[in-house]
């Protein structure tokens, strides 16, 4: 790749240029994309007939019992708050930073977030044996109840991240609006509707640049109270494993690191699927988000230091049970898989710079994702089979949790959920926000200059 490709700098590129780029993925789709779409309708197709054999037998169908009372959905359901984090990351703070190279990664941050957030909050009405009594939590819940705060939260911070994901792309839906003649009538309704009769006058420019400024701004809180609330959760209990001060921070930090891997491997598909995206998602871009990992994974360390050395200076009876089984017990190489490959390994080896090239960071990124997400296994069952009373008089089963086919299938059906979303919005919408990419080359107003004859068609 030329050097020019690398560097993050205006490059000169004609709108006529930028605006082909970016909108020719959509006019003109891979085969392959249908035969991926395919595969995530099966996957949900299956998880759908597994969650109404739950619904109709109950949640005997799965591994939870009495002990493990929470099991792969919970952990499931905090790993997804978790990757929505990216939205508030690499939107919000480094846009709020004035960081000029995640311009074109921010609208992949966003969208992520959104469909993680959206699939979060449905994870947990599968979880719940009577989804038909969801609705008692708004009208009944009682403020004490962090159960009452989760649910708020979760829904205000996705109110919060489709309007942070929709206002940026009104100039780009209204050059899609004049531009895309050639789309089905009901595409081209819904870019007019969408673009909200979007002319780029200048005040049209001041109130949608004031108005993301303030979601911006916004979203900030929310995104700390999400994680942070959902992490209490589990610290008001007194259980072994979660009675932590610091479970609010530690869960945020693991948020950060978790949601940089995922933007960095949607930013690789993307990239290695889109020629054209090589000049606006470049190399650069790459090892700025490799050292962005690291910076979150140090910080994600220390506190994984914090919360497990203080509990192992005490070494309290149930602490102790908990802790020798993670360290040395049952849960042992699930516990250092995951610390080692999905934590120290991962910044040390970013930590040089030919592991921050496209390929190696995106290899690093999924195991980033994996071991984060059998973190969150690791936080919500081993401390419930660490009871407060020993377990004793139950089947030996209950001494264990494996997720049973059921488990799995539901689950999966969420991740494929999201991928689809993700799959649905590309193939609709820039992935690249083209007003920001023209902005960058010294077009201040590209819906004013957009010309439909100068737009090249493949």
């Amino acid at each position: 790749m030329s050097a020019e490709t690398t560097d993050i700098q205006k490059t000169g590129r004609s709108l006529k240029e930028i605006t082909s780029d970016l909108l020719n993925p959509i006019r003109k789709e891979r085969p392959g994309v249908s035969l991926w779409t395919m595969l995530l309708v099966f996957i949900i197709i299956i998880g759908v007939y597994a969650y109404i054999y739950q619904l109709m037998t109950g949640l005997g169908v799965t591994a939870m019992r009495d002990y493990t009372s929470w099991g792969m959905y919970i952990g499931h359901f905090v790993f997804l708050v978790a990757v929505s984090l990216v939205g508030s990351l690499v939107t919000a703070i480094l846009k709020l930073l004035d960081i000029k190279w995640a311009a074109p990664i921010t609208r992949i941050a966003e969208i992520i977030a959104v469909a993680a957030v959206a699939l979060a909050a449905i994870t947990i009405v599968l979880d719940m044996g009577r989804p038909d009594r969801v609705l008692n939590i708004f009208l009944h819940g009682r403020i004490q109840s962090p159960i009452v705060w989760d649910v708020t939260v979760v829904n205000l911070y996705l109110l919060i991240s489709v309007i942070l994901l929709y206002l940026p792309m009104i100039p780009d839906i209204a050059i899609m609006r004049d531009t895309l003649t050639d789309r089905p009538k009901w595409q081209r309704k819904m870019y007019t509707v969408l673009a909200l009769n979007w002319r780029g006058t200048d005040e049209q420019w001041r109130l949608l640049k004031r108005s993301i400024r303030i979601m911006l701004i916004v979203i900030m809180p929310v995104a700390f109270a999400i994680h942070t609330v959902t992490s209490w959760l589990f610290a008001v209990n007194s259980r072994a494993g979660w009675d932590s001060t610091i479970f609010g921070p530690y869960f945020v930090a693991g948020a950060f690191m978790v949601g940089a891997a995922a933007v960095i491997a949607a930013m690789y598909i993307f990239w290695a699927r889109k020629p054209a995206y090589r000049k606006y998602i470049t190399t650069k871009h790459f090892d700025m988000m490799g050292r962005l990992l690291v910076l979150t994974g140090l910080v994600y360390l220390y506190f994984n230091v914090n919360e497990y050395l203080v509990p192992g200076f005490k070494m309290q009876k149930l602490d102790g049970q908990h802790l020798m089984n993670l360290f040395v017990g049952h849960e042992a190489p699930l516990f250092w898989a995951t610390q080692i490959g999905g934590l120290i390994l991962p910044v040390f080896l970013l930590c040089f710079k030919r592991f921050r090239r496209p390929l190696p960071i995106f290899i690093i990124s999924i195991f980033v994702i994996f071991f984060a997400w059998t973190k969150r296994l690791l936080i919500v069952i081993p401390t419930l089979l660490t009871p407060t009373f020993p377990i004793q008089n139950v089947p030996d089963s209950w001494h264990h949790y494996i997720p049973t086919y059921y488990e799995i299938a539901i689950t999966s059906m969420t991740v494929a959920l999201v991928l689809l979303i993700i799959t649905w919005f590309t193939k609709y919408f820039p992935i690249i926000p083209i007003w920001e990419m023209a902005k960058e080359n010294g077009h201040e107003n590209p819906h004013e200059k957009v010309v439909l004859d100068d737009i090249e068609k493949d």
